[in-house]
């Protein structure tokens, strides 16, 4: 695996590979690797003729600095995990070579002062409790896909709605990457694999697979529940647990990420949740 810390090496790298016509699948990552996304750096080897991945915490996805400052960063590991997993090349910048310029960087801007349009995208859910979240996700995955060029980018769909923006944006900027969704690797007791997870406290994470557990009985539960009452009863059963706090649970439109009121609102619904475990949040969802 050949390992780059600077744009240029990088760009020089995966150009040679493209001239030599080799198919590029890539794994961004913002580091703190476990199976999930290992799993999907096999499906850019299997489709593709090398896989790049990218590890890089990105300051301008985290509106709270604690978060930003407490995110789990263990480089040396990760790169041992790639490496085994056959991976080609890693990325691993810091702030300074991703954002030189910029010692605050802002949000995306297609124009001088305006953000990319994400519509309703980036204004319910995780975009409501984390404002300019969704922008600083748009802004990283472009310069990624600016540098690495890929010809499929894999994401999973543990994270939905960024799943969503970054089709959009892709879509939008008429970007030639082919965004390939994964679905979500979950642990043996169900709670879906995430790098925060290796911050939850032992009651906390003996609690956590209550929310796939609510998330799947809720599925059964709608062929007899209005939308209003199955949130009430998601709330009840999360906040039951003296660990867990409920901060939000939504039924969507999978494709606009609209709540729905009624459930023949949407021929593809998505429940959507996120929740406290601790001072650890965690989201997940299913297809209803």
């Amino acid at each position: 695996m050949k390992t780059f810390t600077t744009i240029s090496e990088t760009k020089n790298c995966v150009s040679g590979f493209k001239k030599a016509g080799k198919t590029i699948g890539f794994v961004p990552t913002m580091g703190a690797l476990h199976k999930g996304h290992l799993i999907l750096l096999e499906r850019a080897k299997k489709e593709n003729d090398i896989a790049v991945s990218s590890i890089f915490v990105n300051p301008l996805q985290f509106n709270n600095k604690e978060d930003l400052e407490k995110y789990p960063r263990t480089l040396q590991e990760d790169a041992k995990m790639l490496e085994i997993a056959h991976c080609d090349v890693l990325f691993a910048p810091g702030a300074e070579e991703m954002y030189p310029s910029e010692p605050h960087p802002q949000p995306f801007s297609k124009g001088e002062g305006s953000l990319l349009d994400l519509g309703m995208l980036d204004k319910v859910m995780e975009g409501a409790q984390r404002p300019g979240h969704f922008q600083g996700v748009c802004v990283v995955v472009k310069k990624l896909f600016d540098i690495i060029e890929p010809d499929r980018a894999y994401f999973g769909e543990k994270d939905f709605q960024q799943l969503a923006v970054i089709k959009h944006m892709v879509k939008m900027l008429k970007l030639s990457a082919e965004i390939i969704p994964c679905p979500t690797v979950r642990e043996e007791d169900g709670l879906a694999m995430s790098s925060r997870n290796t911050l939850l406290g032992s009651n906390e994470r003996k609690s956590a697979p209550l929310i796939f557990k609510t998330l799947s009985e809720a599925n059964e539960k709608r062929k007899n529940l209005s939308v209003a009452e199955l949130g009430k009863w998601v709330e009840e059963q999360i906040n039951a647990s003296p660990f867990l706090k409920l901060e939000y649970f939504e039924a969507v439109d999978s494709e606009t990420l609209v709540p729905v009121s009624s459930w023949n609102e949407s021929k593809n619904i998505r429940a959507c949740i996120a929740v406290k475990a601790g001072t650890v949040r965690l989201i997940d969802n299913i297809a209803f």
